[in-house]
């Protein structure tokens, strides 16, 4: 029996692990934590966001990459996922923003079932296992024990990035692949936060959400919502555009997208009277306090002009202090580029080993985009292989 072994498991391990058990290779999945699939099962706390059920070229199009990568998802995209996780017993929902999770809102789960499959067909999960070296051929481990290594006939590589490392993405296997002649892209920090020097008069808001706006940044540009936190702005709105605000396009918020810049300036010229403009804008167009204090954030003073004051109102300027430390990030760009690898994700310069996951250089948006990436690209990375051992 043709032998595999798979380092890390997280999704796209567990999903290349499964490919090679259904070949019929005999799999080792070694991880470096006590338990699989840390990460993954931090994602569940808020929902586990699966997929998104959109049409697939829509779909596609949020995915940062080669067109290899889009072609990888688009054999394993959002239909597919959900019938992936009905298979284990998880049926699925589709909320309003077309973001698909599971009906109990949680990963454990579904993690559950599909460790027990695994272990059924025969999976053997090895935990506290840290990857430190490949020597010989072989891979080496530190483990409680002391010193282990394993020679299989393919490695699967599926170590995530370099963004919360408490959970097991540490990144640490760029000076690995470094030693045995592959270099990486830097990684930078996606889908991520970013630090705003607020005044004392925004604390109120801290931890409120701002809803129904526009973000824009370069040439992304979101309908959605973010968060006011003490230490800047967060939220899926702001991370659907983190790449392009990474890369220095300024952020502008439309805070009535449903109203036209016409529209707005007519309201604004109605006799205020003795109301303040706080109240003013309150009654004329409903806009709540948080979007009224950032407008007073950074645009104090606010112009008296209605045709000023709504052009503001429909492209608020929000300086920042650039992104959230790297380890605060959701996910990371840079890692294995793809032009060290070949179309079945294995690492040219080191033939019957395989990578998948946030090992590799791409990004996507949260909403479904990243974890939908992350099987697709598992499940390809496992076929491959075990393709690998027939030649």
């Amino acid at each position: 029996m043709k032998t595999a072994l798979v380092i890390g498991a997280g999704p796209a391990g567990l999903m290349a692990a499964e490919e090679l058990a259904k070949a019929g290779l005999s799999v080792v999945v070694a991880d470096a934590k006590p338990s699989p699939a840390r990460k993954f099962l931090m994602a569940g706390k808020s929902g586990l966001n699966l997929t998104k059920s959109e049409p697939i070229s829509a779909f596609l199009s949020h995915i940062h990459g080669p067109d290899s990568l889009r072609d990888t998802v688009a054999g394993f995209g959002p239909d597919a996922v959900q019938d992936w996780a009905r298979e284990l017993g998880q049926e699925v929902f589709t909320g309003s923003s077309g973001r698909v999770f599971p009906k109990v809102m949680k990963a454990s789960p579904l993690l559950r079932n599909w460790l027990a499959r695994l272990d059924q067909a025969g999976v053997e999960l090895r935990r506290n296992w840290r990857w430190v070296g490949i020597e010989g051929g072989a891979m080496r481990f530190d483990v409680p024990e002391g010193p282990q290594t394993i020679r299989s006939d393919v490695t699967v590589l599926a170590l995530g990035g370099a963004s919360w490392a408490r959970l097991g993405s540490d990144g640490e296997w760029v000076s690995i692949l470094a030693q045995n002649g592959v270099s990486c892209a830097p990684f930078q920090p996606a889908n991520m936060g970013f630090i705003v020097a607020w005044s004392d008069h925004m604390a109120r808001h801290f931890g409120q959400p701002v809803k129904s706006v526009r973000v824009t940044a370069g040439d992304l540009s979101v309908l959605g919502e973010f968060v006011i936190s003490s230490r800047g702005i967060e939220g899926s709105a702001i991370y659907a555009v983190s790449r392009a605000m990474r890369d220095g396009a300024p952020l502008t918020l439309d805070l009535l997208p449903g109203r036209s810049l016409q529209d707005i300036t007519a309201r604004l010229s109605r006799p205020r009277g003795k109301a303040s403009l706080s109240n003013h804008l309150r009654k004329t167009l409903k806009l709540d306090p948080a979007k009224t204090s950032l407008m007073q954030e950074f645009s104090r003073p606010l112009p008296s002009d209605p045709a000023e004051l709504a052009a503001l109102i429909k492209a608020l300027p929000i300086p920042h202090q650039g992104p959230r430390p790297m380890d605060e990030a959701i996910s990371t760009a840079g890692g294995l580029p793809f032009e060290a690898l070949d179309d079945g994700l294995m690492l040219k310069a080191l033939p019957g080993v395989f990578a998948c996951g946030e090992m590799l250089d791409w990004e996507a948006p949260t909403g479904g985009y990243l974890l939908t990436t992350c099987f697709a690209t598992g499940r390809h990375a496992g076929r491959a292989a075990a393709a690998y051992t027939t030649r």
